[in-house]
């Protein structure tokens, strides 16, 4: 077996979670990697409503993917949530990456806000992706280009909304030598 490859689980099926993991490995670690999706829980609410239950969220994910399967070599993951600034929600997510010998990265996303609509439907109870579908007349659009790729007309997809923060993840891997 080549000592380069190796096995990353990703703590979810969402095809844009995978496909963002997939991306970042192979920019901060160019190779072939086997990369798979599993679903466990995250232990927090439907919808996280803050940064801390987002952030608490994605290391749940990671550390039940380990427990799952811990011949991988990494396990990732992610977490979308929103936070209340002033009456209106902006999202972002949380991605932490656990590698085989106990190192963690963990990145956020950047954050933008949503539409009145949107936060409407979140303060009803909706999950992030109910409300897109609804406002926008989509059928599982998180899996898809998600909410940032409806808002800004697939400029940036969910995917790559994603991959720009697994990578910054995996800086103390990158960076082995370095305590974090």
């Amino acid at each position: 077996m080549d000592p380069l490859r190796k096995t990353i689980v990703v703590a979810s099926n969402n095809i844009p979670k995978i496909k963002a993991t997939r991306e970042g490995f192979n920019q901060m670690f160019p190779g072939t990697h086997d990369f798979q999706g599993l679903s466990v829980h995250s232990h927090v609410s439907d919808q996280p409503f803050s940064d801390e239950e987002t952030l608490r969220g994605a290391t749940n994910r990671a550390q039940n993917a380990q427990t799952l399967k811990p011949e991988a070599d990494f396990w990732v993951g992610i977490e979308g949530g929103v936070e209340s600034h002033n009456g209106s929600f902006c999202s972002f997510a949380w991605i932490v990456v656990i590698g085989k010998r106990g190192k963690i990265g963990k990145a956020r996303t950047s954050a933008y806000f949503l539409p009145d609509k949107t936060c409407k439907l979140l303060k009803e109870g909706a999950e992030l992706g109910h409300a897109d579908d609804i406002l926008f007349g989509q059928t599982d659009s998180k899996n898809k280009q998600g909410s940032v790729g409806l808002l800004t007309g697939g400029v940036i997809d969910r995917a790559a909304y994603y991959t720009q923060a697994v990578i910054l993840a995996l800086i103390p891997f990158r960076n082995a030598s370095l305590e974090f």
